[in-house]
């Protein structure tokens, strides 16, 4: 008998078949955590980052889009949009931010979202974009196709998180965010960490 053997979830599952208009999502932290949870690189399994600092937490579902590597293609767009002091992508697979008006009480699970924009941002000179999605066929969130459709208030909330949630009450923020895009241009950054993930590790 063949064994069955998990799937690692950054290389081992594609971002999708219609990547990068509809993208299938790794999802590693929910809103009711108040720890950070991240994919163990090596293993696959998902594993204890640290504890939340204090009361900032995670404003969506929030993990990466399998079989993606933000590099050199990455940090080329942020580099055309305007964005200076940017040494490189940060490295990691993209992470992506999933609103849905569903209560989801654990990570560890895939699900399909529909990239509607980003923010670029740039953690200690590298450019660490964090996509805005909706989970496909929510009932609140799902009729959104661009960012430019939320509310204010809604993307002003995720700016926040991102900027602070590092930080002790008395530090000044390590990253900034030079831009919030569309969803054209987020689907530019799907397509860029792709490729940048084909030239590290290939396929």
């Amino acid at each position: 008998m063949i064994p069955n053997f998990k799937a690692h979830p950054w290389h081992g599952i594609s971002a999708g078949q219609n990547a990068p208009e509809v993208v299938q999502v790794y999802v590693e932290i929910v809103p009711s955590d108040t720890i950070k949870y991240e994919v163990d690189k090596e293993s696959g399994y998902l594993k204890i980052d640290r504890p939340q600092k204090f009361s900032n937490i995670i404003p969506a579902l929030y993990g990466f889009i399998p079989r993606t590597y933000c590099d050199e293609g990455v940090k080329k767009l942020a580099v055309e949009s305007g964005s200076e002091d940017v040494s490189s992508g940060d490295h990691d697979p993209l992470d992506i931010l999933v609103l849905s008006s569903h209560n989801i009480h654990a990570g560890n699970f895939l699900m399909d979202a529909i990239p509607i924009g980003g923010f670029k941002m740039i953690d200690k000179g590298e450019a660490d974009d964090k996509i805005v999605a909706v989970m496909v066929g929510d009932q609140s969130y799902g009729h959104f196709r661009d960012i430019s459709e939320l509310p204010a208030a809604e993307i002003n909330r995720l700016q926040h998180y991102f900027l602070t949630y590092k930080n002790l009450p008395t530090e000044t923020s390590k990253c900034r965010i030079d831009l919030v895009y569309g969803a054209d241009h987020a689907r530019e950054v799907v397509v860029a960490s792709q490729k940048d993930y084909a030239a590290r590790f290939g396929g």
